[in-house]
This record gives structure tokens, C-alpha cells and sequence, in this order.
């Protein structure tokens, strides 16, 4: 398949943007408000584009709701330098992303600062306007949401301004000045009007050829970021996809199977990128309200993986992972007959997983214990008794698979 790279970033970013919670749309702010500036200072469509780009993903790096927080609410937050770098080590590893690496490296850096770094010339200006973007919608997010931007657009202004030569580079600055003297270049941030705000500036991105492997690791960019959202669901995605893979070889699935679930495990949880992490942290069991509102994150990552054309049975595989053989899962209550061998194994794989790795409230359960626990939901029609069947047969194999051990 081919995939056009804009779509591979939308995406992304839709994932990204999860993690704000109540806001999921500071980066698409942040695109739209450095593009602006950036056709002001009639800068090339290729830097226009990848400054875009940057923008959409530059807080890649940013799974944890509280660091989040921490970034938007301060004008110069401490410690940013680590979602810096991790949002920089996700991107170097995807080679159509690669570029944006730098950028998001050095997108906390002030000017003053980055005289000092060993970073190019027409680099430093490309990813002090990103800071630029980002320090402003800092700024702006409690007003887009009280819906009050107008009547503070000039102090927000006047805040930025005081920064010249020191967080920002006086060129820049102005181009921003200049631009942000419209009401339209704050209304169109708004929540009503970004979709089409961010449609009408964003250009096709060249066509990326997407084989297995480049699949692969598309997947296993957007599962760094949901896995790294906690301690406790840290790796699960892999162990997932590795057990999923396991019990599918032996189900005696074709290789093109394999590797289609495989990527539909890596990004299965990629919804809990929009649940609070004092619920996924939480060190006991879940209250009725907390379990509802974790019960979102499989119909949030379907909405995100069926916006990639050519991937849709991945998707449905990845939303269904919580439905049960007896019409009693989420988020669809589908039965048997809508419930195909991939999706079966990605729920056996991903409760076997759950089980083997530590949680807040419990510690690892051993092999047996899983097995055990498969069976009862077997009983319940839960799961597919084929499939518990196959793990009963291999059950070291399998635990090897979903904890990472060398069998």
C-alpha cells in the first residue's frame, strides 16, 4: 500500500492531541499560528510544510496528562527538556519523519539560547518559531475554551513582545505581531472552525511506500508514544503484539495475516492516550465512573485508525479488542458472528498481557493463574474456547511471548 506522509502526520497528531483531555487541539493550533507567520516571512512551501509538520507533532513526546498540564500552564515550564528529546528519539526511528526530529528537539530552546547549540542557522530560526507558537497558545487555551480570545488577543500580544532577542527572534516576532492583529487569526483557532482552518492550509505530503516493514514501524512510532503514557501499561503493546503473533502462527494464520495483526496489536491501545493518568496509575480498583471513562479508549482508537485508507479491517481489529463471544463487550456489543480469528486473538492476547505484567493495584500473575482466568471467561463466552484451548497447549510460550523472555 502507499500512504500520503500528510496523513501518516494527521494522524499522529490526532493521537497526540488525545492527551490534552479537555483540549485536543493544541497542536493543530500551533501548525496553524507557525504556517501563518511562516507565509508572512514567505518562507518556501517546503519549510512551510515541515514547520506545519513539526507543529502538528512537536509534542509527541508528551504522553502523560500531567506533563501536558505542566507545559500549557506555565509561559516557561521547567523540565521540558525530556518530552524534547523522547518526542525526538519517536521521530528519528520513522524515517519519512526523521526531519521533524530536530525541531521538536529544540522547540522548548529560547533564542537567546540556541545561539549557543550546535544547531544550523536556518534551523534555529524554523524551530524558534515553533517555541513562538507553542509559548502563544500556552497562552491562548483557557481563552479559546472560556471563549474569551478576542477580548485577551492584546495581552497575550504584549507578553510575547517583552520576549524579543531573548525567547524569540526579533524577525519572527514581528512577522507574529503583524499576523495576530486580525481577529480572524485567533477565530479561526477556535474549536468550531480548526478542521477546516487546518484543511484549508495543509497540502498533500509526497506518497510513502508502505510494505510490511514500513507498516511495522509506523505502528511501532505510535505505540512508543501510548506506551510511554505510564509505567503500568509500559510495553504492553509490544507483549501484545508478540503474543498476538504467537497464537496466530499456531492457529496456522498465512504470513500476511500475521503481520496485519500484528500492527493492529501494536496500535490497539492507542485511545488511552486520552484517559487521565490518575485512572491508569489509579492503585486499586477502578470506581463504576472511572470504568466508564475507561471504557472510551477502544471506540477513541478506532476513530483514529480508520482515517488510514487501506486500513480499515486493522482498525475494526484494534476497536474490538474489549468485545466478548456473548454480545456483552464495548464498544459495539458485537457478537460471535461479527467477531473474526484476529480480533479473537487480540483479546486473548491482550488480557493474557494484562495479567503477566504489573498493574498499581496487583503484581504479575503467574502462567497458571492466567490460564485459569482465561477458562472462566471462556465459561462466560467471553472468549473464544479454541483460542484458550491453543494457550492451555503452549502456556510457557505464550507467557514467554507477552513478557518478552526467551522462551
Amino acid at each position: 500500500m502507499e500512504m500520503d506522509l500528510r496523513q501518516m502526520v494527521m494522524v499522529l497528531a490526532s493521537a497526540v492531541d488525545l492527551v490534552g483531555i479537555d483540549d485536543v487541539g493544541h497542536g493543530k493550533r500551533v501548525a496553524i499560528m507557525a504556517k501563518e507567520c511562516a507565509r508572512r516571512l514567505d518562507w518556501s512551501e517546503a519549510d512551510q510544510d515541515l514547520l506545519m509538520n513539526a507543529g502538528l507533532l512537536h509534542d509527541c513526546g508528551v504522553s502523560s496528562t500531567k506533563v501536558h498540564q505542566e507545559t500549557i500552564q506555565a509561559f516557561d515550564p521547567a523540565g521540558t527538556l525530556a518530552h524534547c528529546e523522547k518526542g525526538a528519539r519517536i521521530l528519528e526511528r520513522f524515517a519519512p519523519l526523521a526531519e521533524l526530529a530536530p525541531l521538536v528537539l529544540h522547540h522548548h530552546t529560547h533564542w537567546q539560547d540556541l545561539q549557543t547549540h550546535r544547531v544550523p542557522p536556518a534551523l534555529r530560526r524554523l524551530t524558534n518559531l515553533l517555541h513562538l507558537a507553542d509559548r502563544v497558545d500556552a497562552l491562548a487555551i483557557p481563552h479559546h475554551r472560556s471563549d474569551s480570545i478576542l477580548h485577551h488577543m492584546a495581552g497575550i500580544r504584549a507578553k510575547v513582545a517583552g520576549y524579543r532577542d531573548t525567547f524569540f527572534e526579533p524577525g519572527l516576532l514581528d512577522a507574529f505581531l503583524e499576523v495576530s492583529r486580525a481577529e480572524a487569526f485567533w477565530l479561526i483557532q477556535g474549536q468550531d472552525y480548526l478542521p477546516q482552518a487546518l484543511a484549508d492550509l495543509a497540502t498533500p505530503g509526497p506518497i510513502c511506500p508502505m510494505g510490511a516493514k514500513e507498516l511495522k514501524q509506523f505502528a511501532l512510532t505510535m505505540a512508543g508514544i501510548v506506551d510511554a503514557k505510564s509505567p503500568f501499561t509500559a510495553q504492553h503493546s509490544l507483549g501484545v503484539a508478540r503474543l498476538a503473533c504467537c497464537l496466530a502462527e499456531l492457529a496456522g494464520l498465512p504470513l500476511e495475516r500475521i503481520e496485519r495483526l500484528e500492527v493492529a496489536a501494536l496500535l490497539h491501545d492507542i485511545g488511552k492516550l486520552r484517559i487521565p493518568d490518575e485512572i491508569l496509575d489509579y492503585p486499586s480498583q477502578l470506581s463504576p465512573e472511572d470504568r466508564s471513562t475507561m471504557r472510551r479508549h477502544s471506540f477513541a482508537s478506532y476513530q483514529i485508525l480508520r482515517q488510514i485508507g487501506g486500513l480499515e479491517d486493522l482498525a475494526l481489529w484494534a476497536a474490538v479488542h474489549h468485545e466478548s463471544l456473548n454480545n456483552d463487550g464495548y464498544p459495539f456489543r458485537l457478537g460471535p458472528e461479527a467477531l473474526n480469528l484476529e480480533a479473537r486473538i487480540l483479546k486473548v492476547a491482550d488480557v493474557f498481557q494484562a495479567m503477566a505484567q504489573r498493574r498499581p493495584y496487583r503484581g504479575p500473575w503467574p502462567p497458571n493463574q492466567i490460564l485459569a482466568l482465561l477458562k472462566e471467561m471462556e465459561t462466560s463466552l467471553e472468549v473464544d474456547a479454541a483460542l484458550v484451548e491453543l494457550v492451555a497447549r503452549n502456556l510457557d510460550r505464550c507467557h514467554h511471548a507477552a513478557i518478552g523472555a526467551v522462551a
